[in-house]
């Protein structure tokens, strides 16, 4: 018999992150967007909650949370704070990898600063020409004697600004291919190491831009796993992300239908309430009922990872239709409001903004498409055009 229900410390914690996005982010989520600034405070109150570390073993000063419970955190954040819901996603895709591949000195250098929110590690892969096709990355790192000399551009990069390290993917074996990469982390006060930030359209606090690696020589020893097995680790972790991403836009798109709900039952039009016309009922019954859906594949695809089956195609379909449903939902909800909606003083033009960031990073809609199809047709039709999709 089958059960889609969460555990009492679950629920516990759910509550709790709850009351946290309620009381202390939501209130200033659209401030760090006028201000352009990276609430690093919460990134380390998050730490102090234990979001940060959920996905790092307690050794190592995380909890070891199973993957569902990562996606609570995920889910309720982002209904405070979309663009704090960042932290939850990627120590859980980085905190993976370094737990799974990194030497234990790297394990004991970094992940209780991760877990403690002291530190912000960000993953560095997209280049100006290799993004969706992630094995066609031109970045170089050459070994020379006890380090590795990295050279190249790394774009749209998220925590580019503020971030302490980054977890870099390099060619370490050009002639390979995808099978030539490894991976490393590189302090981002490494000599022959900057970052620059972008005028971006939304997503502001989270501080995307490119990191320029210039002869940039990074000790050996800050080499994760084996050279040449970069492309292996992350591609399994972005199955873990695309489904926490779907539970971002979940959270950030339930909390809009939400306080329009509350909107349309005083608003009045020719003397009814809005919510007594089926023309705005039925289109935020639609909202809801396409989130629930990505909602529930998420938690699916969250629960089939934590017990070791396959569960790449739902991890697709859920970086495919999260994003997707979220924005639509969110910009209806903006009509619902008139014209205060379109302004700043209310949320939902910023959660418009930051959702369709969504919709192109960790792989577009048709890239994941392509996942599933080769899923479900087989590998020996998957495309033959150009996009190529990230996945092996």
């Amino acid at each position: 018999m089958l059960n889609f229900s969460f555990t009492e410390e679950q629920e516990f914690f759910r509550k709790m992150l709850k009351d946290f996005a309620k009381e202390e982010l939501l209130p200033n989520y659209t401030k760090w967007d006028r201000e352009g600034i990276t609430p690093k405070h919460l990134w380390k109150k998050l730490g102090q909650l234990g979001v940060n570390g959920l996905r790092i073993p307690a050794e190592y000063g995380g909890s070891g949370a199973d993957c569902v419970t990562t996606g609570i955190a995920a889910e309720e954040i982002g209904r405070g704070d979309f663009n704090l819901t960042y932290a939850v996603m990627l120590n859980a895709l980085i905190g993976e990898i370094i737990t799974k591949h990194a030497p234990e000195a790297l394990k004991q250098e970094w992940l209780p600063k991760i877990a403690s929110g002291d530190k912000i590690v960000g993953i560095a892969i997209t280049e100006p020409d290799a993004g969706t096709d992630a094995g066609g990355i031109k970045t170089t790192a050459v070994r020379k004697g006890n380090v590795y000399v990295l050279n190249g551009e790394k774009s749209g990069i998220s925590v580019a600004t503020v971030g302490d390290a980054f977890l870099v993917f390099a060619k370490t074996n050009p002639e390979l291919g995808n099978r030539g990469i490894s991976a490393f982390i590189v302090p981002a006060d490494l000599p022959g190491v900057d970052c620059k930030g972008y005028e971006d359209m939304g997503n502001i606090a989270v501080g995307r831009g490119s990191v320029y690696l210039t002869d940039a020589e990074v000790p050996a020893e800050n080499l994760i796993g084996l050279e040449n097995k970069g492309f292996s680790q992350v591609m399994n972790g972005f199955d873990l992300s695309r489904l926490l991403i779907g539970l971002q836009c979940v959270g950030a798109a339930s909390q809009s239908i939400d306080e329009t709900i509350e909107h349309v039952k005083v608003r009045t039009s020719f003397g009814q309430p809005l919510a007594t016309y089926q023309g705005v009922s039925f289109p935020l019954v639609t909202h809801y009922t396409q989130l629930e859906f990505v909602k529930w594949q998420a938690y699916r695809g969250l629960w089939l990872r934590d017990q070791g089956l396959k569960h790449s195609k739902e991890s697709a379909s859920v970086k495919w239709l999260g994003p997707k449903y979220g924005a639509e939902a969110i910009h209806e909800c903006l009509l619902f409001n008139g014209h205060y909606g379109y302004t700043k003083e209310m949320p939902h033009e910023q959660r418009l903004r930051d959702v369709i960031g969504l919709e192109i990073g960790d792989g577009t809609a048709q890239a994941n498409m392509m996942v599933i199809a080769k899923d479900i047709i087989g590998k020996e039709y998957r495309s033959t055009g150009n996009l190529v999709a990230a996945k092996n």
